[in-house]
């Protein structure tokens, strides 16, 4: 099982939020910014909140369960795994 955020990584490409700008925000930092992106990390709960400030959403709206079953098919991997 996973918790994946491509609804954060699309609503931050449909409002034209970048990650310079969430970085020299102090809003996310790189390193959490990758493992978002490539399903292998998170966001704790104070990113969170500022992430559904900033976009004035709700914390369903930036993040999705998704089954190990579903992870594999859609991403050739289950959470956590690396591509090495």
């Amino acid at each position: 099982m996973a918790i994946v955020y491509d609804k954060l990584l699309r609503l931050l490409k449909e409002r034209g939020i970048t990650t310079y700008f969430i970085r020299n925000a102090g809003i996310i930092g790189n390193a959490t910014y990758k493992g978002l992106k490539d399903h292998t990390g998170g966001l704790s709960p104070i990113v969170l909140d500022r992430l559904c400030a900033l976009l004035d959403v709700q914390p369903g709206e930036l993040m999705e369960y998704v089954p190990d079953e579903e992870m594999e098919a859609r991403y050739g991997k289950t959470a956590g795994e690396t591509d090495t």
